[in-house]
Formats: C-alpha cells, sequence, structure tokens
C-alpha cells in the first residue's frame, strides 16, 4: 500500500470540477415516505481512515460519495451521489437527452428535478440507455412517464431488452439475493460498515422500471440526431454488458464511455452474477474508442465517477484501461497454457508497475484475483481438469465428512483458532465454513467465522469483498434479513410475451410436472399474437402461431397483453376469453415454484 500515491489529489480536483450544487439534505423517500436513499449517511468518509477499513478503498469512497449536480463541459451536465451510477444531461434545442435513470424512479425524478432547478424546466426529449444492467435504467419512469406515452425516442445498443431481461428476470432472485451481499446495501453506513461498492456507494431501494427502447443502435459508426444533438456510436458488446455502447457527442468534444472505462478495475466476472465478459475485446474495443474519438474530445465521462478532461489525458486513460484488460486475459491464458488453473494463476499473476500504481486501476470493484478466475471459467468451464473434483459432494456432505475427519467440531474449531492467530484468515475461513455447514446450529463456530469474515472484510481494497465477508458476518450473527427491494418485478412491463413465458417456463418444478401434460393457446387482439404453450416432461415451451386455429388446445385464451400481466398478478380473468376447460389454468400455476428471494448464503 505504501507504493500508492496518496499525495496525487488529480482525482479529488476532478470529481469536485464544475459543481453547481447539492441535493440538500441528500435524502430521497419514496411516496410512503420511506428513505430509498441517502447521501448524507456517507458524511463520516471525511475523516481519516480507520483501522476498520483498508485506506485505498477509504479513499475510493471518498471520491464517489460526493454528490450534486456538476458541469461536465458547455451543455452538458451529470447528477452524481444520488445513487450507484450517475445520470447524464445534455441539452437540445428544445429539451433534455437523459443518459441513464439510475437504479430508482424515485432517485431518477430527484436528479431531473435537481438539474431543473438549476438549468430550467426542459422537458425530456429523449433517454439514451447504455447497457442493459438496472443501474442504468430502472429509474427510466422517473423521467418519462409509464408506457411512454408522448413515444419519446429512447435509444439503446442492440440486444439490449433480450440481455436485460436474461439477467434480472431469468436469474432475478438469485441474482437479487447475492446483490444484497454485492453491494452491502443492508450493512450500517459506517467506518465499520459498509462504505461504498467501489463503483459508487451503493444501490437506491426504491422502484424499479423499465421503458422498452423504441430505437435500436446496430453498427459503430451509426449517427443519430435528437433534439438537435448530434451523437455517433460505437458498440461494444461482451464488454462490460453483452449489449452496450459507447458515444461521442461531435458538436461538443465529449465522449461518453458508458461504464467501459471506470476509474477501477471493473469485474470480468461480476459476484452479483453475471455472464463471464471477454476481456479481449473490452481492450479492443477501449483501443478502438481511443481511435475514434480521443483526439476530438477534450472530455470522457461515463455512468460511474468523475469524468477526465483532455485530449491526451483520455487517451492515456482509454491506454491504460485497455492495458489493464488485455494484460490480465493474455497472462492468463499463457498460464493455463502452461498447466496451471484458475485458482492458481489468480495468487500468480502481478500487474505491471505502472498499472498496479495507477489509482485508476485499482481493484475496487473488480479484482485481480476474481477477474482471472472468471477469463480461466470463460475458455475452460468450470472444471479445473483434476479428476479429484469431478464428482465430489455437496458443501454440507462434504463438510460432514472433513469435520468427522478432523476429529469433530471442537477439534476444527481449535484449529481454526490457530490459523487465524497465525495470519492465515484465508485457511481459518474454510475450516470454520465446514463446521458451520456441517452444523448450522454450532453457535461458537458462526461467531468464530463471522469474526474472520469482519477482519477479512475491513482489510479488504475492494468494495464489493468487504460487503461480502460484513453481509457475511452479519447474518451469521443476526440472521438472513429480506432484500429490500425486486429487481425482476419492477420490470415485468417491459418484457416481450415471449420472454414472460420463458420466465414462467424458469418456474416449472420439474420433477412436480413430470407426469403433467397440457397445451394452451395465447391471442393477443391487440398485438396480433398467437402463440401456443405445451407442457410435457417437466418443460414448458411455446412457439409462436401461425395460420389461424390449429385444434387440439386444452384451453384458448383471447386477451391484450396488459390483461396477460394482471392475470399473472392474480387480478382475475375478466374481459379474457377462454374456450376449453379453465382448470388447465389453475393446473399450469400449481406446478410453478415460489422462489426464495432470501434464501441462505453462510449457512446450507
Amino acid at each position: 500500500m505504501g507504493v500508492l500515491p496518496f499525495a496525487d489529489r488529480a482525482d479529488f480536483a476532478n470529481a469536485d470540477r464544475g459543481l453547481i450544487a447539492a441535493l440538500t439534505p441528500g435524502v430521497v423517500r419514496d411516496a410512503e415516505g420511506r428513505v430509498v436513499w441517502d447521501s448524507d449517511v456517507f458524511a463520516f468518509l471525511d475523516g481519516p481512515p480507520p483501522d476498520t477499513a483498508n485506506p485505498s478503498l477509504w479513499r475510493q469512497s471518498q471520491l464517489c460519495a460526493r454528490q450534486g449536480l456538476y458541469e461536465v463541459t458547455d451543455g452538458i451536465y451529470q447528477v452524481r451521489g444520488l445513487d450507484l451510477s450517475n445520470m447524464t444531461l445534455v441539452e437540445g434545442e428544445r429539451g433534455v437527452v437523459v443518459i441513464d435513470p439510475l437504479v430508482s424512479v424515485e432517485t431518477a425524478a430527484a436528479a431531473l428535478a435537481l438539474y431543473r432547478e438549476h438549468r430550467g424546466d426542459r422537458p425530456v426529449t429523449c433517454l439514451i440507455y447504455t447497457h442493459s444492467h438496472v443501474d442504468h435504467f430502472g429509474g427510466a419512469e422517473g423521467v418519462i412517464p409509464e408506457g411512454n406515452p408522448d413515444r419519446v425516442p429512447i435509444l439503446a445498443p442492440a440486444g439490449f431488452l433480450e440481455h436485460a431481461v436474461a439477467e434480472n428476470v431469468y436469474a432475478g432472485a438469485a441474482m437479487g439475493r447475492r446483490g444484497v451481499y454485492h453491494t452491502g446495501i443492508l450493512l450500517p453506513k459506517a467506518p465499520d460498515g459498509m462504505i461504498g461498492t467501489g463503483l459508487g456507494q451503493t444501490a437506491s431501494s426504491g422502484r424499479i422500471s423499465l421503458i422498452p427502447p423504441n430505437r435500436d443502435i446496430t453498427h459503430t459508426g451509426q449517427v443519430e440526431m435528437v433534439d438537435g444533438v448530434r451523437i455517433s456510436f460505437q458498440l461494444t458488446p461482451g464488454t462490460e454488458a453483452p449489449a452496450e455502447m459507447n458515444f461521442h457527442f461531435p458538436d461538443h468534444r465529449a465522449l461518453c464511455l458508458a461504464e467501459n472505462a471506470t476509474h477501477n478495475l471493473h469485474n470480468v466476472q461480476t459476484l452479483r452474477g453475471a455472464l463471464v465478459r471477454d476481456a479481449r475485446v473490452w481492450a479492443r474495443y477501449l483501443d478502438e474508442a481511443n481511435e475514434l474519438f480521443a483526439a476530438s474530445s477534450d472530455v470522457a465521462f461515463a455512468s460511474h465517477h468523475w469524468p477526465t478532461w483532455g485530449a491526451q489525458e483520455i487517451s492515456a486513460f482509454l491506454t491504460g484501461q485497455r492495458d489493464l484488460y488485455g494484460y490480465l486475459h493474455d497472462q492468463t491464458l499463457r498460464l493455463t497454457n502452461q498447466g496451471y488453473t484458475g485458482a492458481e494463476i489468480a495468487e500468480m499473476i502481478e500487474l505491471p508497475p505502472a498499472l498496479e500504481n495507477s489509482w485508476a486501476a485499482r481493484g475496487y470493484y473488480g479484482s485481480v484475483s476474481h477477474n482471472v478466475k472468471a477469463i480461466y471459467h470463460r475458455y475452460m468451464g468450470w472444471f479445473d481438469g483434476n479428476p479429484a473434483h469431478l464428482w465430489e459432494h455437496p458443501p454440507r456432505e462434504q463438510a460432514r465428512r472433513y469435520v468427522e475427519c478432523m476429529g469433530g467440531s471442537s477439534k476444527v474449531l481449535a484449529l481454526a483458532r490457530d490459523y487465524a492467530g497465525a495470519d492465515d484468515p484465508r485457511f481459518a475461513v474454510t475450516l470454520l465454513n465446514h463446521v458451520v455447514f456441517a452444523d448450522p446450529s454450532n453457535a461458537e463456530a458462526k461467531r468464530a467465522l463471522a469474526d474472520v469474515y469482519q477482519r477479512l472484510g475491513e482489510g479488504a481494497e475492494n468494495g464489493t469483498w468487504r460487503n461480502f465477508y460484513l453481509t457475511g458476518a452479519m447474518e451469521l450473527r443476526e440472521g438472513v434479513r429480506p432484500a429490500p427491494n425486486d429487481i425482476a418485478g419492477g420490470m415485468a412491463e417491459g418484457l416481450s410475451v415471449p420472454q414472460v413465458f420463458d420466465s414462467l417456463a424458469i418456474r416449472i418444478n420439474g420433477p412436480k410436472a413430470w407426469n403433467s401434460a397440457l397445451t394452451i393457446d395465447w391471442d393477443f387482439t391487440d398485438t396480433g399474437e398467437a402463440y401456443r404453450m405445451t407442457l410435457s416432461n417437466g418443460v414448458l415451451v411455446h412457439r409462436a402461431r401461425r395460420g389461424g386455429v390449429q385444434g387440439g388446445a386444452d384451453l384458448t385464451l383471447t386477451l391484450t397483453r396488459p390483461k396477460l400481466f394482471a392475470l399473472l398478478a392474480g387480478e382475475g380473468v375478466e374481459e379474457i376469453g377462454m374456450t376449453g376447460d379453465p382448470g388447465v389454468l389453475r393446473d399450469l400455476v400449481g406446478l410453478f415454484d415460489e422462489p426464495d428471494p432470501n434464501f441462505p448464503i453462510v449457512t446450507p
């Protein structure tokens, strides 16, 4: 840590540059008065780093906690510090173009109100989603009315909706549960609790929405004119998100880097769960962005962190970010081809000194360790090639056997304390985890494991590692607490009918449905869509129906798309035409699982 240039205050100057005003107090509430965002709670970061926090992460959190409306350049503004992400606003001829409306409807509305308070009551004339992660579209209904009745242009990279749904709905319950750990949202905001994620402070806990885009960006070089604002796009699929894009404002000499280049090492695979990203193409798209836009830009900004000013500085920043992901990719594969596994390579790789000592390359959100493992997994899969790992017992059964072989829980606890005292908390955690999984009622083991998690969390430079460790410690001590928001639920009305049917298929309890068979035809009078849904061997499938009535259905439903959502919400079947046996619908619903969004992680 001593090699890091703590005396360098350039990031602080850039983070403060252009401040117009902060939201005072920095609190956002929902319609019922519940606090969904509080930036003031991070005021403790104004002091020096305590013993309970890594000094480097503390510095990053000080930067991320800055809150308010900022001028980026003439006609471009950002609201930062009102959610995990930034909202950018570009003034047009008639109104304002909004880029990335934060996580929640409430924080997005508050950010837009702060802008209007100081720049005038301009209408939103365009909305742009940079990519398919919820912190970049969830607050859409805070800036545009539900359903987009005025048909405001909404731009997004090709494939946006498909990937937004796949990530946030299909695996929504599991990802939401992991997200509690990832963001540390349930931890106390305090020097010994949650101090930030490295990418931002944390996520808001308000209502999540999704208004589908109505204009796709399909290729690099595509130029769009919206409200008199000229924008040149660069598609970057497979980088930080499966569907993502950078874009340039040539008349403003400003470059939006989405989430492809931020002031930290990002994730090749995020701890909250996601598809493994491609570090190779990520590096190449950063190189392309440098070539396409750096020389014609005076400022580069992203949807997290603070801008970079100056063409040379932008080019140097993009070069460093390119080399960061390129180095991890190439060196991981070099060592993979020498026979090392992901876990081994993660202990071997060191970054070049110029990157290691660069604040913008520190592992505050991603880490060298888990990014290397992700790159290995992308190419080699979960199996490391060792036959001993091909058919291992699941964690609880394995734990019981380990504890038995080591002489019982008391002996393993004593060994764990020895390792913790010998400055090997990593192995102490391994031993204690076996005891807790072998006997989840062992209060002494849970307390001991929580204490070591606390120690590891307080020493972590990575914000999400800290949050995972400290949340694990909290749940071992206090039990599981419910998550404050439902990512998937807020997105439902943005789904296409096939996406809704895919979501239903994921909820089928396969063994329960082994011997069930049914066929339902769905006719949508407002969209003209028609589908046949069938269940066999525990698999619910659907396909578009062409050529009119086919016959052979157990039930035919005639309805509108809004009625489909009402039906799924249990609001009754009024105004839905039914032909056939309505009991088939009850049979289908009876085969669904209700996923528990609060399943345990640190105990079986």
